[in-house]
């Protein structure tokens, strides 16, 4: 990523605790009253209720994580249009906020790490998101969810894919793993990219990112008690894979086109 990302700062303590204030009994009810308000919305008796042009059960799923980034701080604004049917959404990888802020705006399955699952709420909330679990390390589990991602693909349905691996320090945008793109090559399914800036310009990056040697609790509620800020979901140009010259440049153009997005 071009240019400097400012450091984390220590927010005031007294900032922190107002922050705190109104912050924790909002979370409290998006999860005591909200959550189960969500949960009766996405039972087999409304699966085939669609409002528009989607799902009901998705828009909810949208309307309940955009909710919980507004809770933690964070403004969605959306750049771009998002595709509509069979793609594979790629972004760069920040923090557990970027599942949130893709959701907030589109619905798809994530392919995440098997550790996510174990996370409390997020995890749970991730497998009612369709998310693709994988076990890093191992090219058996990469096998099933390029199965898995090509089936949902050729449904019509898309996915969204980190295609890093791994989160970072908020820094830079790390190199693409090609093999992760296979899956849209079989199934024809356009790749379109997504820019997550987090702060004015992206300068919050590395506030959002985990620090060294973090856990998610931790992570989530220091980003609780940070100020207000904006979150970009900036959806680029997408990719022809069947035009693209194959995997490594699809995933090349990918990181190509996010970098630039960040760098605007």
């Amino acid at each position: 990523m071009t240019g400097p990302t400012p450091a984390r700062n220590a927010a005031s303590p007294f900032a922190r605790a107002l922050r705190y204030g109104y912050r924790v009994p909002l979370l409290l009810w998006h999860l005591a009253v909200d959550l189960p308000l969500t949960l009766l919305l996405m039972t087999p008796l409304t699966r085939n209720v669609r409002i528009g042009d989607e799902p009901l059960e998705y828009r909810v799923i949208r309307l309940w994580q955009s909710g919980l980034m507004r809770i933690v701080g964070f403004h969605p604004r959306r750049e771009g249009t998002p595709l509509p049917g069979a793609v594979v959404f790629v972004a760069n990888h920040v923090s557990w906020i970027d599942i949130s802020a893709l959701h907030s705006q589109r619905m798809m399955g994530f392919v995440a790490k098997r550790e996510i699952s174990r996370w409390p709420l997020v995890g749970w909330m991730a497998w009612r998101g369709e998310t693709i679990f994988h076990e890093r390390g191992s090219s058996e589990s990469l096998g099933g969810v390029l199965h898995e991602m090509l089936a949902r693909l050729r449904d019509g349905r898309s996915v969204g894919v980190f295609p890093e691996g791994r989160t970072r320090d908020g820094r830079e945008v790390g190199p693409f793993h090609a093999r992760i793109f296979l899956a849209a090559v079989e199934a024809g399914a356009r790749v379109q990219p997504v820019a997550l800036r987090y702060g004015e310009h992206g300068a919050a990056q590395a506030t959002v990112a985990f620090a060294p040697g973090e856990s998610f609790v931790a992570n989530f509620f220091r980003v609780l008690g940070e100020p207000a800020r904006r979150a970009d979901i900036v959806f680029l140009e997408p990719i022809d894979t069947g035009d693209a010259g194959g995997r490594r440049r699809i995933a090349d153009l990918a990181r190509e086109r996010i970098i630039e997005a960040m760098s605007r």
